[in-house]
């Protein structure tokens, strides 16, 4: 299959938000899946076949927490703050099918154009807000709490001071329920300055939390991703060793005084 042989392997649209082209284009190498890249930069795959199947690593983590929140099918209530292509989203109807999802997106032009070209599986329940995170997180009605809540928004050292807060973080925890998960995506440097605020941030607004990652991100050897986890209960210690199971390995979990070690 070639990428451009026709308009269903290759489609373009601009985002006024941020002044950048998004391209979905099809996946020469597997078999029913898409990347959506943005300016050039690859940032979501997509298996329309196959929405279990995540291809990138830092959200396969993240699946594995999610899969962690209830017993294996049961539904659940989450937030996404930052939508990107729906692979979590596609990942948690197809495991958990009934589950109440809501996704936040800056980019109205970016949502609206993944809906179009890569539609969510029939019967998704899914709920769309344009805007910002934390404004949307305000705008939601008093009443509705998440099991789960996905923050997906920081690429690189640079993040949005109103986001990478203990406030937010305050806020975001509010609209958990009592075992409710908060899990954040932070890609950083070698240095984790980012990585580093955010767990101090975290610490403060959750009662536990970890991080898990590929092992050498912990050693500072490279920029990549690493999984933050708060929990509005103290930290099982089964989730430590279910998340080491799954993968993808190496792994490493990091909690309590091992944690100290990357913790401002």
């Amino acid at each position: 299959m070639n990428r451009n042989d026709s308009g269903r392997h290759h489609a373009t649209r601009f985002l006024r938000t941020s002044g950048q082209h998004a391209t979905v284009d099809a996946d020469t190498l597997i078999e029913g899946s898409y990347i959506l890249s943005i300016g050039g930069a690859e940032q979501s795959h997509v298996n329309v076949a196959n929405p279990s199947e995540i291809f990138y690593e830092y959200l396969r983590r993240i699946g594995h927490v999610v899969d962690l929140a209830a017993e294996p099918g049961e539904p659940l209530s989450v937030l996404h703050l930052g939508a990107g292509a729906l692979t979590l989203a596609r990942y948690i109807q197809a495991t958990r099918p009934g589950s109440d999802q809501y996704a936040v997106e800056l980019e109205r032009e970016l949502l609206d154009f993944v809906l179009q070209k890569l539609p969510m599986p029939e019967g998704t329940r899914l709920h769309t807000h344009i805007g910002d995170a934390r404004e949307a997180l305000a705008e939601l009605p008093a009443n509705v709490r998440f099991d789960v809540v996905i923050l997906d928004i920081f690429s690189g050292p640079e993040a949005p001071a109103h986001i990478a807060c203990r406030e937010f973080y305050e806020e975001a925890a509010a609209r958990l329920g009592p075992d409710g998960v908060l899990i954040v995506n932070v890609g950083d440097e070698p240095a984790l300055t980012l990585v580093r605020s955010q767990v101090a941030a975290l610490r403060q607004a959750m009662a536990d939390v970890v991080a898990f990652a590929e092992t050498g991100m912990f050693a500072g050897r490279y920029p990549g991703n690493i999984i933050l986890v708060g929990t509005r209960t103290p930290w099982p210690e089964a989730w430590t060793s279910a998340l080491l199971s799954r993968g993808p390995h190496p792994a490493t979990v990091l909690h309590g005084v091992d944690l100290d070690r990357i913790s401002d």
